[in-house]
């Protein structure tokens, strides 16, 4: 009889890319639910935080559905989780989209916007390789092509005070931190399910760590 799989709850806060996250999930044979409820979320396995749009406003629905503190045990609990895009953005201390805004500050650091000559359009969107930020080999990229290409649409990205946490970087003008991660908690600025191969190898990953 085959083990259960591992249930993973898609974090639901009327931001993100719901349907297309857990559409991906479902492909590589994982088992999603999506999800507002805060004891469904700490009752799962693993927990993904997608997100699309202004900080501002995710923030204030996070808050308004009393999911930031949930999410902070799921990340101190040591359960896997990984946000995208937005859901990055939202772990830091602050961010300046639009004013200045507190985040869940799970992570020190900062989002700011892209300052780039006339020749770079914000926000950046589109194909962008990546490369390794520490040089420290990662469970969740394995089988994934590191040189691959992802898919970015965004005009702020996250400036973390500890270096050591940047997981992959990319380039759009200058170098800027693509992905995060430390110990249980991985984050990437670019869509993984809007990366075909590599973006599903990454999430196949990420479901069977």
């Amino acid at each position: 009889m085959s083990a259960a799989k591992p249930r993973i709850a898609i974090v639901d806060y009327q931001m993100g890319n719901l349907r297309s996250v857990e559409k991906a999930l479902e492909h590589v044979g994982a088992q999603p639910e999506i999800t507002s409820d805060p004891a469904r979320i700490l009752s799962a396995d693993k927990i993904i935080l997608p997100g699309v749009g202004a900080f501002c406003d995710a923030i204030r629905e996070l808050q308004a559905r009393q999911l930031v503190e949930p999410l902070r045990e799921c990340i101190a609990s040591g359960k896997p989780f990984l946000g995208i895009c937005l859901g990055l953005q939202l772990l830091f201390e602050k961010s300046y989209e639009n004013g200045e805004y507190e985040g869940m500050g799970v992570l020190k650091g900062n989002v700011v916007r892209f300052n780039l000559p006339h020749e770079f359009k914000v926000p950046h969107i589109g194909w962008n390789d990546v490369q390794a930020g520490n040089g420290t080999s990662v469970a969740i990229l394995q089988a994934a092509d590191p040189a691959a290409d992802f898919y970015f649409v965004h005009s702020y990205y996250v400036v973390p005070a500890d270096p050591s946490v940047v997981w992959l970087t990319s380039d759009y003008g200058g170098p800027f931190c693509a992905a995060i991660r430390r110990d249980n908690l991985f984050a990437t600025q670019f869509h993984p399910e809007k990366s075909q191969k590599e973006g599903l190898q990454l999430l196949k990953n990420f479901a069977e760590l």
